[in-house]
């Protein structure tokens, strides 16, 4: 049993389309319990073909995701699950 089942997870479906060199998407989740200063896991399970996926708590219950591209090209990474965990800071 993995030692961050206790945290809250969610996940989605998510075809983030193409995303421009320079720009970045950004996607609300919501993670009940989630509080300002928890820290945040965030993953797809597809190759993010170097962007920058980052996650934050960003009000109560909402996590923010977001895929940055800086890779000198449009990127487009097709469909995939966008998983976030969220461990609270007390916790650490």
């Amino acid at each position: 049993m993995s030692r961050l089942s206790g945290y809250p997870m969610v996940s989605e479906t998510k075809d983030w389309g193409s995303i421009d060199d320079g720009n970045e998407l950004a996607e609300e989740l919501t993670v009940p319990g989630a509080s300002l200063g928890d820290f945040v896991l965030v993953s797809m399970d597809v190759d993010v073909a170097d962007t920058m996926l980052t996650a934050a708590v960003t009000a109560a219950n909402t996590v923010t995701a977001v895929l940055a591209n800086n890779t000198g090209g449009a990127i487009d990474l097709g469909s995939g699950t966008l998983r976030v965990r969220v461990v609270p800071f007390a916790d650490a």
